[in-house]
């Protein structure tokens, strides 16, 4: 495969990596670790592989960041995970019934029933749906920020390989 189609494709791979940590139903951190990965193994130069390596540690910090956070601050509040789980799933039927706001409409609606059958008070339902969607939204943001990086360092290796 020529370079130049090869850097295209680890860049697209990369740039539908990082829309995919913000949209849940695309692998986000997995598909910019395999344009990492893509590159390194069929790069003209080494500094794919630190790349990769480079790379490989910050998504694994941020895809196990975005669990951490979460987690400690359901727990915190005592929010069980079946509530964003509900979410999720009807933010994904959303989606096909409300094209692109049907995610993050769906995910609202279905934590904040979730938690409304589970406490049976709509004041406490919508103040633990707010603390679950701001955790689950700094551990998104953690994610993105490492997927970004992870691309800036793929994007440096494929420059310097260019041009050095």
């Amino acid at each position: 495969m020529p370079e130049p189609l090869l850097a295209l494709l680890c860049i697209v791979l990369a740039v539908v990596g990082c829309c995919g940590v913000v949209v849940p139903v695309l692998p986000g951190s997995v598909t910019v670790m395999a344009a990492l990965l893509v590159w390194a193994w069929w790069g003209p130069s080494t500094w794919g592989w630190v790349a990769f390596g480079v790379g490989a540690v910050l998504l694994i910090v941020g895809f196990a960041s975005q669990y951490v956070v979460t987690g400690a601050r359901l727990k915190q509040r005592q929010i069980p995970q079946r509530s964003v789980v509900i979410g999720l799933l009807c933010g994904v039927v959303g989606m096909f019934v409300i094209p692109y706001l049907g995610l993050p409409l769906g995910f609202i609606a279905g934590l904040w029933l979730a938690e409304y059958a589970r406490v049976k008070d709509p004041g406490e339902a919508t103040a633990s749906s707010w603390v679950a969607l701001k955790s689950v939204g700094i551990g998104m943001a953690v994610e993105l920020l490492c997927a970004l990086t992870a691309s800036g360092i793929l994007l440096a290796s494929i420059l310097t390989s260019w041009f050095a």
